[in-house]
């Protein structure tokens, strides 16, 4: 079968983050992903942007170069449209080719808001054809936990609590490249990021609410925004909470847990308390507890892979406490830590692909637009009940 023809979004020689550099392109032009896909395109604010970043990244010349989403969407050669730009881009940039009738790759958060995602799910053909990007579901601690629970290594769940801290923003402090941070509007922020991504794997391996409770806080309505010359240039003020509490009861679909069982979940902007890991996840069950430690809530990156991520399993019956291993698979361990999980999502959607696009495997699922949709939903009642306080 012929390879998946890509149009990568956002891969940029000046861009302000590096996503697509880092998460995207490793794989693309790997061995192992070439099997499956061809990067046939580069799509940029301008064709000019597109070309100086193919000359950046020394991609071949046979790469196209455009400029306008619109034109980029009348090309036949081109299966996948990957979208690694702001967020408030996304839609602008997807809605061409999803009318088109292309398949889209769009990273998390979907859009900025959920009237936009709904659009775009509106538009796309064949909803399976898609991806977004929660690569947290498929990393090897979300897929190592899921058996840890399949296997009943702790009895059914009763309760868990996840506490993180979004330790790649300082607590006050935005990089000036970054002050859209600050603007919920734009979508794109910490909250709808990192807590996004964590709440989307805590919800692959327990499930999803019953029912929830969110409270949300602005603890600092002012930040300072640092120059790259490392000066704080002048004070914005920020209209996105950059603390949320949720709890509540899950849901006893995946038949893991107790009826009636709470989840409590939290995340806070900036660094945890000095000496204490950035990331603790707690899942009690009737004959044990687990325990998940990390530098940070990017369990599927390496940007919280600054230090030891640990499983720990504590068994009541021996009273004793044990550290089940976890690991990467073997090629995923020969890309960049950023672009592992990533690699995995998009293993996944080839092998349905070139499967002849029906029926998912069972167990090789990966995170579609209906996904991206359900979780947006869930952020836009997290938005109304705090607008309401």
């Amino acid at each position: 079968m012929s390879p998946i023809r890509v149009a990568l979004v956002g891969l940029s020689s000046s861009a302000k983050v590096t996503w697509a550099a880092d998460a995207h392109l490793p794989y693309l032009l790997s061995p192992r992903g070439k099997k499956h896909y061809r990067l046939v395109a580069l799509l940029n604010s301008s064709t000019q942007a597109a070309e100086a970043a193919k000359k950046t990244f020394a991609l071949p010349e046979d790469v196209k170069a455009y400029g306008d989403p619109t034109i980029l969407a009348g090309d036949p050669e081109i299966d996948l449209l990957v979208v690694c730009t702001r967020v408030d881009i996304h839609s602008s940039v997807a809605e061409p080719s999803l009318k088109a009738g292309k398949a889209v790759y769009i990273e998390w958060p979907m859009t900025q808001d959920l009237a936009s995602t709904m659009n775009l799910a509106e538009l796309l053909h064949k909803p399976r054809n898609s991806i977004i990007g929660l690569q947290g579901r498929v990393a090897p601690i979300t897929l190592r936990l899921k058996n840890i629970l399949a296997t009943n290594t702790i009895g059914k769940v009763l309760s868990s609590q996840v506490r993180a801290f979004g330790n790649l923003v300082q607590r006050d402090t935005l990089p000036a490249s970054l002050e859209y941070f600050a603007e919920r509007k734009v979508g794109g922020h910490p909250i709808n990021i990192h807590y996004g991504h964590m709440i989307d794997y805590v919800h692959e391996v327990l499930g999803g609410w019953e029912e929830s409770h969110t409270t949300m806080q602005i603890q600092r309505p002012e930040l300072k925004l640092r120059g790259a010359d490392g000066r704080v240039d002048r004070i914005v003020k920020s209209d996105v909470p950059d603390l949320i509490s949720a709890h509540g009861r899950l849901s006893t679909d995946k038949g893991i847990t107790v009826p009636g069982a709470t989840l409590t979940a939290s995340f806070r902007l900036g660094q945890p308390f000095k000496g204490e890991p950035g990331f603790v996840w707690y899942i009690a069950g009737e004959t044990g507890e687990l325990r998940v430690t990390a530098p940070g809530p990017y369990l599927m990156s390496g940007d919280s892979y600054d230090g030891p991520i640990t499983v720990e399993h504590h068994d009541y019956a021996t009273d004793e406490v044990r550290e089940l291993g976890w690991d990467w698979p073997e090629w995923q361990k020969e890309l960049g830590l950023r672009a592992r999980s990533v690699a995995e999502v998009y293993e996944r959607y080839a092998e349905w692909v070139e499967g002849g696009m029906g029926k998912v495997v069972v167990g090789r699922e990966w995170p579609s637009v209906v996904d991206g949709v359900a979780l947006m939903k869930e952020f836009d009642e997290i938005y109304k009940e705090f607008d309401r306080m």
